[in-house]
Formats: C-alpha cells, structure tokens, sequence
C-alpha cells in the first residue's frame, strides 16, 4: 500500500473516531502513535468510545471490577489482543455466539471479533495491540451496530 493511501486511510480514522467519540486530537495522537498499549491506555479509550461512564472509579479498575479483563491483567501492563476482544465484547455490548455466551472468556471473544471481521488478518489472541489497531477494530464495530449486524 502506497503511503498516500496510508495517509488517505489514517486522515479518515481520525475525522471519523473524532467525531464519533468525541475523543482530543492530541489523545488520538498518543494513542495512534503508541505501538503496544497498555491496559490502562485500552480501558480509557475503549469505556469512553463505548460512552460509559465510569464515575469517579478509574475505567481500568471498573473494568475489571464488571469483569470485563481477563483476571491477569494488570494496569501498566502491555495489552494482548484477547484480552482487549473481551473488552470490546462487553463494553458495547455485543452478544456473541453460544459459545462466547456460555464462557465470556478472552479465547471466546477473540474468536468471535475475527468471525464478525473486526479482528482481520493472521493474528495471534496473545500479540499485543497497537493504537491504529484499537481504533481500526473500534471503527468496525460502529460499522457492524451502524448496519445493525450486531
């Protein structure tokens, strides 16, 4: 892919998760810039694009306090991308196949991203996640409850 189309497709994910979040465009930066985030980073950003609100409770420790994270998350840790599915399934919401609703775990979610195509390429569930794919993977999730597919 040419860097013009690189540029092309990074412009659109800013104006499109800036007007859907209504995130800063320096924590946009920070995060798209970032190469391995962290849960704390992955928390904040997926619990506020999802528009819950936390409270006066940090979003990572609601998060795992709804049991939202996988038991072994830890905040300053680097996230892993099946850990960050079960986020994503349970912060909007999505209902998931009988499997994933039997066991909600972090395997079940992941599966079930890369089913509904959120979760695209080889991938491995224990790789860590990059800012520009949370918000690839957050923007295909707003198109899937946009055409009503989930």
């Amino acid at each position: 892919m040419s860097n013009f189309k690189k540029a092309i497709i990074l412009a659109f994910l800013v104006f499109i998760t800036i007007s859907l979040f209504g995130q800063t465009a320096a924590k946009l930066e920070v995060i798209l810039n970032e190469n391995t985030l962290t849960w704390q980073q992955v928390t904040e950003f997926i619990l506020e694009a999802a528009e819950i609100d936390t409270g006066t409770t940090d979003p990572f420790q609601y998060a795992s306090q709804q049991n939202w994270l996988p038991v072994d998350a830890v905040s300053g840790e680097r996230a892993q991308l099946n850990g960050v599915s079960l986020l994503l399934m349970q912060s909007f919401y999505i209902r998931g196949g009988i499997f994933y609703r039997l066991f909600q775990g972090p395997h079940h979610a992941y599966r079930e991203l890369v089913y509904l195509n959120v979760i695209r390429g080889n991938t491995d569930p224990l790789n860590s996640v990059s800012g520009q794919q949370l918000l690839l993977m957050i923007n295909r999730i707003y198109a899937l409850l946009e055409e009503g597919l989930i």
